[in-house]
């Protein structure tokens, strides 16, 4: 099933997005079995495909278009853009790093403090390591992680003055 459509690129605060077609919606909705967000999608944008999630903002459905999707996305608003989307039932999850999870599980408090992350929290730092390339990045960005953990920084490496 290819839903294509084409719309123009419009903006909420600083966020680029569109508006999926009300039938397109449906079938999505259909398709996932549910009506709540965030609902996974993929399909293309001018072409090049991406994964993305389908969003609820203020009472209406939008396909927020980020610059890995189209190309300097913020700068293009009002443009007429080819979109094709459709419900993505391929398995999202991300495991996390070893040397990540062995890091978290070594000192109980780190564990703890992220144990109590909320989960989109928990899968930031998790995507974060798991798009790193070099063993050496990897390294350097757990050790700021566990000392964020610990509360010793903020996630910028940081030092957290404690009045």
């Amino acid at each position: 099933m290819e839903n294509q459509f084409t719309v123009q690129l419009e903006i909420i605060g600083i966020n680029p997005f569109v508006f999926i077609p009300e039938d397109i919606l449906n079938e999505i909705f259909e398709a996932s079995k549910k009506n709540k967000s965030p609902i996974p999608v993929k399909g293309t944008v001018n072409g090049k495909e991406f994964k993305q999630n389908l969003m609820k903002y203020l009472g209406e459905w939008r396909l927020y278009i980020n610059t890995t999707m189209l190309h300097n996305s913020p700068k293009r608003i009002g443009e007429l853009i080819e979109v094709s989307v459709e419900f993505d039932d391929s398995d999202r999850t991300i495991s996390i790093h070893p040397q990540l999870d062995k890091a978290i599980r070594e000192n109980s408090v780190t564990l703890q403090n992220f144990e109590n992350l909320i989960p989109s929290r928990k899968l930031e730092l998790i995507r974060y390591i798991d798009n790193l390339k070099t063993e050496g990045s990897i390294q350097k960005n757990i050790e700021k992680i566990i000392r964020h953990l610990q509360g010793k920084t903020d996630f910028f490496g940081k030092k957290i003055n404690k009045k």
